[in-house]
């Protein structure tokens, strides 16, 4: 079994408990105009053009973004942070793009986590069919779940997609008694509006008990420099949409005044 990715992130702090090492998949079914991994949207590997000025002089050469890698080869590199992850309360998330877009090798990959002692995390949009989810419930032990916009008209305006099988996904993981950490993109005028805020803490409101935490994430520019590389035209939002993170005390509060743990960033 084999399948497509473009990262393998080693130290990583913000994606789940503990140091992790997180696995990139390619390909995503949304187009958020925030996005900051524009590479991991189609799901094959891609050739760019890679410019390097070095004393003056520019050189050029061609970037190929996203490799075929096994199931043993992907371990291999995981295996490597064993002692870091365990020492630390650790494991492996598996992130993208969107992970479920490769939903064999997702659980092939997450059975062999399992199989080698890893604690697993999914970081998903929440966009794929149930049954996908159905699939890896057994061998996931925390799901970052991204929610953005409650509006399912400003949803397809924002992302490309509709809001409904990710709301209705959402309930379902939970329903199962899965881990869950809500992640909501803070941007000004965009997600961070008090009608919006209130609208997700309304909807998640019934399972106060259930939900580990939300991390309310501040919208940042990295990346924005990945477009014009891949040839890609950018509808990311300026520094207007940027939050000062004291800024975000009052959506904090709305979400703890219904019982939720909050954090600011990831």
């Amino acid at each position: 079994m084999s399948g497509i990715i473009f990262d393998i992130k080693r130290f990583a702090v913000h994606d789940g408990p503990g140091i992790r090492t997180t696995v990139f998949l390619k390909g995503c079914p949304l187009r958020c105009q925030w996005c900051h991994n524009p590479e991991s949207w189609q799901p094959d590997p891609c050739v760019v053009d890679k410019k390097t000025i070095l004393d003056g002089i520019l050189f050029e050469e061609k970037e190929t973004i996203g490799r075929e890698v096994s199931v043993s080869e992907v371990m291999a590199e995981i295996e490597k942070e064993r002692l870091v992850m365990e020492e630390s309360g650790g494991g492996v998330t598996f992130s993208g793009g969107e992970p479920l877009m490769q939903p064999l090798f997702l659980k092939e990959i997450l059975s062999a986590c399992r199989q080698a002692g890893f604690h697993t995390a999914i970081d998903t949009s929440g966009y794929a069919p149930e049954s996908d989810f159905e699939e890896i419930l057994p061998l996931t032990d925390l799901f970052l779940y991204d929610l953005k916009l409650m509006n399912d008209t400003l949803h397809r305006q924002f992302t490309g997609r509709s809001n409904k099988i990710i709301l209705n996904n959402l309930k379902y993981i939970i329903h199962h008694g899965k881990l869950v950490r809500v992640r909501i993109p803070m941007l000004k005028e965009i997600t961070a509006t008090k009608e919006n805020i209130r609208q997700i803490c309304a909807f998640l409101a019934p399972f106060t008990g259930k939900i580990l935490q939300i991390d309310l994430l501040p919208y940042h520019l990295i990346g924005r420099n990945k477009y014009e590389k891949l040839g890609i035209s950018s509808a990311m939002p300026g520094d207007d949409a940027r939050f000062v993170q004291r800024d975000l005390d009052e959506f904090k509060i709305i979400f703890e005044s219904e019982g939720f743990k909050v954090k600011i960033g990831g």
